[in-house]
């Protein structure tokens, strides 16, 4: 697992902004993107993992252009706010869902399963429906389903806006924690001052800017 990312003056241009970033995460680094709402955090993400073209500049994976490589193919995590778990799937069959795709069988598929959720805590959950959990069950689950595609890098997308407080601060540590264990790069946008020091070891501020 490698995982160094790099923002080369990525630019795109919106009717009322433009957003223009530049940075380098190492391998095995957080960085948080913090800013207000609006201030195009969300777009970089979507740029770095491919579902968005920037207009100019390029996206760097451990040294190679991925710039104009296909989302499903950069080998870049992502885990949205709202988690983006299928409702119809119970919690086994949406950890194994990127596994099926790569043709791995459903028993393996069941055995990386239980694993995985042995290490989140969640022993006994595989057959639970996904309507059945907790907030932060969704968001385990989530980030679960991202790790056994083993990538080097995973994006964040305000993955804890909509618990509770209290619960908030707790997978706040619990993401740092696991993202220092397993060793992935991670960029986490958010508009928290609080959470971006406790996730981050690095954290750039972005600003709104409209055109003039």
């Amino acid at each position: 697992m490698k995982g160094s990312l790099e923002a080369d003056q990525l630019i795109k241009n919106w009717p009322m902004r433009t957003i223009s970033v530049s940075f380098s995460v190492l391998p095995g680094q957080a960085l948080a993107l913090l800013g207000p709402s609006g201030c195009g955090k969300s777009s970089v993400l979507r740029m770095l993992c491919g579902l968005l073209a920037p207009d100019s500049g390029r996206v760097l994976l451990d040294g190679t252009d991925v710039t104009k490589v296909k989302p499903y193919r950069r080998g870049i995590g992502m885990v949205f706010q709202d988690h983006a778990l299928f409702p119809h799937l119970n919690v086994e069959d949406n950890i194994g869902y990127g596994l099926a795709t790569l043709g791995v069988g459903r028993k393996e598929r069941r055995r990386i399963a239980g694993d995985w959720l042995s290490r989140f805590d969640l022993s006994g959950f595989g057959k639970r429906k996904i309507e059945s959990l907790s907030g932060g069950e969704k968001q385990r689950v989530a980030l679960i389903r991202t790790l056994v595609m083993k990538p080097g890098v995973i994006l964040f997308d305000e993955p804890l806006s909509s618990l509770d407080a209290p619960l908030r601060r707790r997978l706040q540590t619990e993401l740092r924690s696991r993202q220092q264990e397993l060793g992935y790069t991670a960029v986490y946008v958010t508009h928290d001052d609080d959470e971006a020091r406790v996730l981050a070891d690095r954290i750039i501020r972005m600003e709104q800017q409209p055109d003039s």
